[in-house]
């Protein structure tokens, strides 16, 4: 792990050089960089060079005061990016780390050549939406780890996900510091997927879990004309640990068309 310095805020990261076009892998809410692990493996064998970052908060980052709003955490990102010289990428964001790598589709095109969300509320339904405000305040209180921990078993897994993995999951996320927990899910809360109706975007694809998606794909799909779906056999939000060669696959195919196309 090596961490850079943005602003006083250090920002963990791993990094693999290779000689293939940069791939950027941005992990979800109260995760880190390790949730991406069999994808920096994979891609590092097709000999791309892999950056996996922790969103400040999270993992080995620093965890300042707020804000931590989609557009934050995607600034650093592509701060980070630029200090390390990577451009045209292909980058690919998990749940909330999806939200930030559409954000950064849309406010920084030179740096994302294509764009995949996985399982990530870019998109987010109305009912699901509606049921935020008050998951936000429990975060805020003393009962935010038991809140966490239901929200996450009932939500994001499916009965097919390994019970040992779910078990060191959950035990995982309630470790992200209280701040974090609640100002991260209040900056998705707060963001607006439909700052990018009307903007050119690159080629995008969305992997859904084997459930019922974290997005309103057929909003998603009218903001981004030809947007590529997926989606996982088997597996709940966190696909890219359960079901890594299912991943790695749609991954590795949907890179391979964009390739093509230019």
């Amino acid at each position: 792990m090596a961490s850079l310095s943005r602003d006083g805020i250090a920002l963990a990261f791993d990094k693999i050089d290779g000689p293939g076009q940069p791939v950027v892998l941005i992990h979800g809410w109260c995760c880190d960089r390790t949730y991406f692990a069999p994808q920096v493996d994979y891609f590092v064998g097709q000999g791309h060079t892999v950056l996996a970052p922790d969103l400040r908060g999270h993992g080995g980052s620093d965890a300042p005061d707020g804000p931590y709003t989609m557009q934050v955490l995607a600034d650093d990102v592509a701060w980070l990016c630029d200090a390390l010289g990577i451009g045209d990428a292909i980058v690919v964001g998990h749940s909330m780390g999806g939200i930030v790598a559409f954000d950064l589709a849309v406010r920084y095109p030179g740096l994302v050549a294509s764009v995949v969300m996985i399982d990530a509320a870019v998109t987010r339904p109305d009912a699901s939406r509606a049921g935020l405000p008050a998951f936000i305040e429990t975060l805020k209180g003393p009962d935010r780890v038991p809140a966490i921990q239901d929200y996450v078993s009932r939500v994001l897994f499916q009965p097919t996900d390994d019970p040992d993995r779910k078990a060191r999951i959950l035990e995982a996320m309630t470790r992200t510091a209280p701040h974090v927990a609640y100002e991260a899910v209040q900056g998705m809360y707060d963001w607006d997927a439909s700052e990018a109706t009307g903007k050119p975007l690159p080629p995008a694809l969305f992997i859904a879990n084997a459930g019922k998606p974290l997005s309103d794909l057929p909003r998603l799909a009218a903001l981004v004309p030809g947007l590529m779906m997926g989606q996982v056999v088997g597996s709940g939000h966190f696909c890219t640990l359960e079901v890594p060669d299912q991943v790695n696959a749609m991954l590795g195919r949907f890179a391979t068309i964009v390739a093509g196309r230019t």
